[in-house]
């Protein structure tokens, strides 16, 4: 069985990324998805992305250490 590739993450993947992070990150990043009305899992994609590549708006735009 081959595996589907996501290009985004799914709104029942971003509740379980939800479900595992500390009460307070969680909160952020629901409070800046509401802020900008972006999806949740766009918010958390971007999240991630910019971790990873300070100059990415979201994982399209990400090449990591580019930002360091």
């Amino acid at each position: 069985m081959q595996a589907k590739l996501q290009e985004q993450l799914s709104s029942n993947d971003a509740e379980v990324i939800l479900g595992q992070l500390p009460d307070r990150i969680r909160a952020a990043l629901i409070e800046r998805a509401t802020e900008i009305e972006y999806p949740i899992e766009a918010a958390i994609e971007m999240a991630i992305a910019s971790f990873l590549d300070s100059e990415a708006l979201g994982f399209a735009d990400c090449k990591p250490g580019r930002g360091q």
